[in-house]
């Protein structure tokens, strides 16, 4: 079923002429809600007709894509391996503990060979560790990914002036952005510390379609920090936030954008008469690290 839509009510927003929904993608799947089934769909696919009954990939020890690979794998009929970045640190956290509870086989690689997990002696040192397994990149994001990530806006019964989400790897925004073809205004907001998502945005989108659309753009303001970085400010607005609309938001993705998106209204970003839809991408398992 299509996520629902859903307005969010604020003095903030009446007093600045705006109206504002949210797509709640958190809910569009009991093992792998928000972008990580959007994307993992299609790649599920394309491994079954290929004649793949293993999945491997990667990620961090806490990454809401090795809790997502693990859970669909196992739910689909695949084995799963997870090259996870860093150390082994023992007891397992609980997204590793999730992932091995469902069969995921756990290897680890020391940060100076995570670099290089795309290079040849790497691919070369996992296929002779594993076997046959089909890969999926760190994040999810790919082709398959970006198809997936457009259906987002193809369920969608209602257009909207602007569009704005969460940035992590690119492959989401990169759907909206070929969904949409070109209408409405989307606004992504980079949980990373830096500006090259932009340019990664650019390739993402330039491999998937030559077709160039302009309508987009990545605001790299509201980082606290970098990736799973979190400010005080930041944990008190996501919890205010729950508490006035019953919708849980991680402190990595989902929190930061949209206290970045109330601070762009605050400051008269938006002209009066627009309707904003926030796309919820999930990601709550990671609240976990954070004891919340």
């Amino acid at each position: 079923m299509p996520s629902p839509v859903q307005e969010i009510k604020e003095e903030l927003f009446k007093e600045k002429g705006v109206q504002v929904f949210i797509k709640r993608e958190d809910l569009n799947h009991p093992t792998a809600p928000g972008n990580k089934w959007r994307k993992l769909k299609y790649n599920l696919e394309e491994a079954k007709r290929q004649g793949h009954d293993t999945l491997l990939t990667f990620g961090g020890a806490y990454s809401n894509h090795i809790y997502a690979v693990a859970g669909v794998g196992k739910a689909h009929g695949f084995k799963t391996i997870g090259v996870i970045r860093g150390e082994e640190t023992l007891p397992l956290n609980d997204t590793l503990s999730y992932a091995a509870s469902c069969g995921m086989r756990i290897h680890y690689l020391n940060r100076t060979q995570y670099r290089d997990k795309d290079s040849a002696n790497v691919k070369q040192t996992l296929q002779y560790e594993f076997g046959d397994f089909y890969t999926i990149p760190e994040g999810g994001t790919n082709n398959l990914a970006i198809k997936g990530c457009t259906e987002i806006i193809s369920e969608l019964e209602e257009d909207y002036s602007h569009y704005c989400l969460s940035v992590g790897t690119g492959g989401t925004i990169c759907g909206i952005i070929q969904g949409l073809g070109g209408s409405g205004s989307i606004l992504g907001f980079s949980s990373l510390k830096g500006s090259f998502l932009t340019a990664e945005v650019e390739k993402l989108n330039s491999e998937y379609v030559d077709t160039v659309f302009a309508n987009w753009q990545i605001n790299n303001d509201f980082h606290f920090g970098g990736y799973a970085k979190v400010k005080p400010e930041l944990l008190k607005f996501t919890s205010d936030f729950e508490s006035r609309h019953q919708i849980l938001l991680d402190p990595v993705y989902t929190g930061k954008a949209m206290y970045g998106l109330y601070q762009l209204i605050h400051n008269g970003h938006f002209k009066s008469g627009d309707q904003i839809l926030f796309i919820h991408t999930g990601g709550l398992q990671g609240r976990k690290g954070f004891g919340l």
